[in-house]
């Protein structure tokens, strides 16, 4: 089969693609004929040994979740059956033609989608159910700010979080990411290049949630935008994991500061949360309320300039590589 292999740690030319055996599911896994991988950011960490439980990336097949048909199954799997069409959470390995997945890692194509914008869900929604809903308990009639709203995150934690009854402010970087951000449901969308989201989002009334995968300097701000009972819930530190805050503000007004990894997390608590988001995602995915949004796809042989429009960060959605 064909893969897009990691060389070794280092940019996007470091991916090649290269033929691999095909593997075989063991016990209660499932082996995948994949028709389409989505690209995510971890992806470009584990390509630079920077990803958690990655650090040494030379000889890994990157991609976190797909979407295709159930080519085998190994024992002890009753869900699925040869030919069922499925997408699934991986922790590694999804680009390529075929991939070993744990049964209960699979969730069905929901009804209405394609392969290619069903391969888009996984790895987001995962993060965003587990993220806003779990860790954060945003309810319905709170505010959640989403930062990096045109993101793959983004997207789906803004679309999630208005069809589930909550105020959503966002952050973008661009004119035309902020019109689309408004599109998918954000009441309050701030250009972060041209104002400072937290003199807005403070006038507007401040958060209950904020999703924030930013850190550095965004922290302090996230901390003061919150309401009393406020949850602050980290995804990444892309502008760096170290920061001050006030301490004492945060136990004057019971403020909760979280975040998590989805990667090392063993596989029962995958297995549970996938559960979860066929429960309470998939409907709202069947309803109309949250569809995919997919700036761009590209063959599995382009995963380089896949990884490098991730990169550049000028893309709204979700980027998808699709096989041949």
């Amino acid at each position: 089969m064909n893969a897009i292999v990691i060389q070794q740690a280092g940019g996007p030319e470091v991916l090649e693609l290269q033929t691999r055996p095909r593997p075989g599911p063991g016990p209660g896994q499932v082996l995948l004929r994949v028709a389409a991988a989505g690209v995510n950011r971890p992806d470009v960490f584990m390509r630079q040994g920077k990803y958690a439980g990655a650090n040494d990336a030379a000889g890994l097949v990157p991609g976190l979740e797909v979407a295709g048909h159930v080519e085998a199954c190994g024992p002890d799997v009753s869900r699925w059956q040869p030919g069922d069409a499925v997408c699934a959470l991986l922790s590694e390995g999804g680009y390529a033609e075929y991939v070993v997945v744990e049964a209960g890692h699979c969730l069905p194509v929901p009804a209405g989608l394609s392969l290619t914008e069903a391969a888009s869900l996984p790895e987001t929604a995962f993060t965003v159910w587990h993220n806003v809903f779990q860790r954060g308990h945003l309810q319905p009639g709170e505010t959640l700010l989403v930062h990096g709203g045109s993101s793959g995150i983004g997207v789906l934690a803004v679309q999630l979080a208005h069809a589930l009854g909550s105020r959503v402010a966002a952050t973008a970087g661009s004119a035309e990411k902020c019109a689309a951000v408004a599109r998918l449901g954000a009441d309050i969308v701030v250009n972060y290049k041209e104002e400072d989201f937290e003199k807005v989002v403070a006038a507007a009334g401040g958060a209950d949630v904020v999703l924030d995968m930013i850190g550095g300097d965004y922290t302090p701000k996230n901390l003061r935008l919150l309401r009393d009972d406020g949850r602050l819930v980290f995804i990444n530190a892309m502008q760096g994991a170290q920061a001050e805050f006030n301490a004492l503000d945060v136990m004057r007004r019971r403020l909760t500061i979280t975040g998590s990894t989805l990667r090392p997390r063993s596989a029962g608590f995958k297995a549970a949360l996938a559960r979860e988001v066929e429960r309470h995602v998939w409907p709202v995915v069947a309803a109309g309320g949250l569809r995919p949004v997919i700036e761009r796809t590209f063959p599995l042989a382009e995963a380089t300039e896949a990884h490098r429009l991730m990169e550049s960060s000028s893309h709204i959605g979700k980027i998808v590589l699709l096989m041949e």
